[in-house]
């Protein structure tokens, strides 16, 4: 059972942690990960993060503006490398960093950036099918209040990225 917490603790530090500046030449921030629109919602930065083997979570980030004078709402992700996809949030609470599922999904005001980055908002991937390896799409499929349904290509950059890895690609 030690073992097995261990490996999870592990596998969440590899995924949350911040970043250290000596790894940001893992990044591959010269590589942008393609802009994706659907209606007044524009998708950029997608990216997740390669996981060690027999790892059982991931993660998906990446920049949603909306652009359209309306506010909108991401209310749900759907994945098929992994058993379960939500919404999930980092945040102190006291001096304890917890993470929990926003079952509401996430509030895009109207002309405003919502960031999801490693230790912030992010896209949680649970019970996963296999490990992500570095330079992998991981489709996922993002549906908005308002805005409707749209897949985006995560492209998995290194264990420690903190940006996109590659070009990304996007299916309605």
């Amino acid at each position: 059972m030690t073992l097995r917490l261990s490996a999870i603790a592990l596998a969440f530090t590899a995924l949350f942690a911040p970043v250290l500046p000596s790894f940001a030449q893992d990044a591959h921030a010269s590589h942008q990960a393609e802009m994706v629109v659907l209606g007044s919602i524009e998708i950029t930065g997608a990216f997740s993060r390669a996981t060690l083997p027999n790892a059982p979570v991931g993660g998906g980030f990446m920049t949603i503006t909306n652009k359209g004078a309306e506010a909108d709402r991401l209310v749900s992700v759907k994945t098929d490398i992994a058993k379960e996809a939500q919404i999930h949030e980092m945040a102190m609470e006291g001096d304890v960093m917890k993470m929990r599922q926003l079952k509401d999904g996430i509030d895009l005001p109207a002309g405003e950036t919502i960031k999801l980055e490693p230790g912030g908002l992010h896209l949680m991937f649970m019970g996963l099918n296999g490990a992500i390896k570095e330079g992998d799409a991981v489709p996922v499929t993002l549906t908005f209040e308002k805005a409707g349904t749209v897949t985006v290509d995560l492209v998995a950059g290194a264990t420690a990225a903190d940006a996109p890895a590659h070009g990304g690609k996007s299916h309605e």
